[in-house]
């Protein structure tokens, strides 16, 4: 099997800009990540850490070394761009000052013995593969939030201490994004560990518990459409969808338009904490918007009642957080299907009730 590698290479000693080294290799004996990152080294040196333990980043998925190459392959494809856990800190190719990783343990330092700061270790991956670094700096990691279970479950008496501990963070639990679609062959244990402790501070609340829609009282009630007939042309129309379900992509792509991916598509907008956090949430919803308008398209699609409300109504502060305007208009999926097999008035009805009218009719 051929593949080609795109590598990350940067020294900060001596670049201004990292660049990639394009890599063509005929796959034979090597069964893991690292054998693979040990075969490129034989054609051209590199820096990186020669141990299965070892984590990087390929198509924006945070990976360890020692996942199965052929499990990879067949989620990827052949075309592999391998990057560092963290750019920003990139000291030279694959190998990053983690000074920031080790920081966080002073939270929790007086329960620390040298076995849970070695369990802390096996967690970098979480900290480093949350999105929420990229909104907020100062976030305390998904990692430190982790070991904390650890702790309480080790030392009972301590719980209390703990959790006041995680609670006095300004920047704690409540910046969670779950982590899910960024971490290759993701152990769900995480997520529900990481939620339950968010449960324990009283941090979680259902969606059907919030109020998405800040600037507008209006309830829109979106007709279902269970027609998947096409009898209106969107030949003209770019097309981003905000969203994870496969049946909602599938009829997208059913359409005559032109289907543009987001790298945001399916970011979590940390919803359950939207009525202590709001401003996260904007934040990130706003990376979507800004995505979808700057790849040129004429309109966002979601299929979730409440995502419509986050995109539309709350535009103010939508654009406030992105600094700058970004009219592009937000449609709910029956929307778009009413509007396609020719339920016009339909349509109308609901489109006039949109912050931003597309003006598709």
């Amino acid at each position: 099997m051929k593949i080609e590698v795109a590598l990350f290479r940067f020294d900060y000693k001596s670049d201004y800009l990292p660049y990639y080294k394009k890599y063509f290799l005929k796959l034979t004996e090597e069964k893991t990540l690292l054998d693979l990152l040990n075969s490129m080294y034989k054609q051209e040196k590199f820096e990186y850490e020669n141990s299965e333990s070892f984590i990087v980043n390929i198509n924006n998925k945070y990976i360890s070394c020692k996942e199965e190459l052929s499990k990879i392959i067949d989620y990827f494809g052949n075309e592999l761009k391998i990057e560092p856990i963290s750019i920003r800190r990139c000291m030279n190719d694959l190998i990053i000052n983690e000074d920031d990783f080790y920081a966080k343990l002073s939270l929790l330092e007086e329960f620390l013995t040298k076995e849970e700061i070695e369990k802390y270790e096996t967690y970098k991956i979480y900290y480093y593969a949350s999105n929420s670094f990229n909104f907020e700096k100062d976030y305390i990691g998904d990692a430190i939030i982790i070991l904390a279970n650890d702790l309480i479950q080790k030392q009972p008496k301590n719980k209390e201490a703990i959790l006041n501990t995680l609670k006095a963070c300004e920047y704690g639990v409540q910046y969670h994004t779950d982590l899910s679609t960024r971490v290759f062959n993701f152990d769900e244990e995480i997520e529900k560990t990481i939620r339950k402790i968010s449960a324990l501070l009283s941090l979680e609340k259902s969606e059907d518990k919030q109020n998405f829609k800040i600037n507008k009282k209006t309830t829109l009630n979106f007709k279902e459409i269970n027609s998947e007939v096409i009898e209106n042309s969107f030949k003209d129309f770019s097309i981003c969808y905000y969203g994870n379900k496969q049946k909602t992509i599938n009829y997208l792509n059913k359409l005559d338009s032109k289907y543009i991916s987001l790298d945001t598509q399916n970011i979590d907008l940390a919803k359950n904490s939207f009525h202590i956090n709001k401003d996260f949430t904007f934040k990130l919803a706003s990376s979507v918007l800004l995505e979808a308008f700057d790849k040129g398209a004429d309109f966002l699609v979601v299929d979730e009642i409440n995502n419509f409300y986050l995109f539309d109504f709350n535009r103010k502060e939508l654009n406030k957080v992105a600094g700058r305007e970004v009219n592009i208009p937000v449609l709910h999926i029956n929307e778009l299907k009413a509007l396609a097999c020719g339920e016009i008035e339909v349509a109308k009805n609901s489109l006039k009730q949109h912050y931003i009218n597309p003006e598709i009719v």
